[in-house]
């Protein structure tokens, strides 16, 4: 088969999985209006409709579900065995795509990201931020970075950074004229800056102290889902805030900001970069993955 016919197979596999056309076009880097006229050029020459669309929604016909299930695991192996031949390779080329929530984005940009390009100028890094834990191989990704406590079991994982620490801070003019709180239950009395998740919940506000652990829905009047804006936020003296410690570092040292409840708040395992378990992982991802190691703190 010709590469327009193996690309029509590609995005006709990319729909089904995907359930729509906008999201099988970015996962395959192409344009929706490409997509479609891939599809609808494989269907023409076959003589079927492979999906019934309709303004709303795309779904596999009878003859679309007979036919991925038999082009789908063949496409699989033609993959496997592209990958196996990259073995050989002495440098990495392609695409590289990951997936991480934004503030381990942030940590990684300039010590694994910039450097892989610098050394590998024939690849191109696709970086993409999520704060929900998605499932890797069905999105199209090589790997992502996440916390290890919140790592799939399925996932080979190799640690990048050292025990993080998430602390409770204020501003100095927040604190005129408030007790600073001694206790999570204190939180009560004070207003926090609470963060909206991606499962739409609001956190709740989690400390341990010798084996006890407390979850505090501290009240407060602004809700964010970005971090960025968070620290603005405690900088301005909105409220109290739970952040990475080595995010507020700077401002703590120069007394912008004041810690509170330290001995609540012990340090977690931190980041790590994880990948699905395969015979053979392909020459990009082995070159990023010897850069974690060697650039773990």
């Amino acid at each position: 088969m010709n590469r327009s016919g193996l690309i029509e197979l590609e995005a006709v596999v990319a729909v089904a999985k995907r359930g729509g056309f906008r999201a099988a076009a970015r996962d395959l880097g192409m344009s929706s209006s490409a997509l479609s006229h891939a599809v609808a050029s494989l269907e023409a020459r076959l003589g079927v409709r492979l999906f019934d669309r309709t303004t709303r929604s795309v779904a596999l016909s009878a003859a679309g579900e007979q036919f991925i299930g038999q082009v789908a695991p063949a496409l699989g192996q033609i993959h496997a065995a592209i990958e196996d031949v990259d073995q050989h390779r002495d440098r990495p080329s392609g695409t590289l795509r990951l997936n991480t929530a934004l503030g381990a984005a942030r940590m990684i940009l300039t010590p694994l990201i910039l450097e892989y390009l610098r050394r590998y100028p024939e690849m191109t890094v696709e970086l993409v931020t999520d704060n929900r834990l998605i499932d890797l191989v069905d999105a199209g990704y090589d790997a992502g970075f996440r916390l290890q406590e919140h790592l799939p079991a399925d996932m080979i994982a190799v640690p990048f950074s050292r025990s993080l620490r998430s602390i409770v801070v204020g501003s100095p003019a927040y604190f005129e004229g408030r007790e600073r709180p001694k206790s999570p239950g204190d939180l009560m009395n004070h207003l926090g800056i609470r963060m909206r998740m991606a499962s739409g919940a609001i956190y709740r506000w989690e400390f341990e102290r010798r084996g006890e652990t407390v979850e505090v829905d501290v009240p407060g009047v602004l809700i964010l889902d970005e971090m960025v804006l968070m620290h603005e936020a405690v900088l301005a003296g909105v409220g109290l805030l739970l952040i990475t410690e080595q995010t507020v570092a700077a401002d703590i040292a120069a007394g912008r900001l004041i810690q509170v409840l330290d001995d609540w708040t012990p340090a977690y395992p931190g980041l790590s970069l994880y990948y699905p378990g395969r015979r053979h992982a392909p020459a990009k991802l082995r070159a990023f993955i010897d850069l974690v190691r060697e650039r773990a703190t």
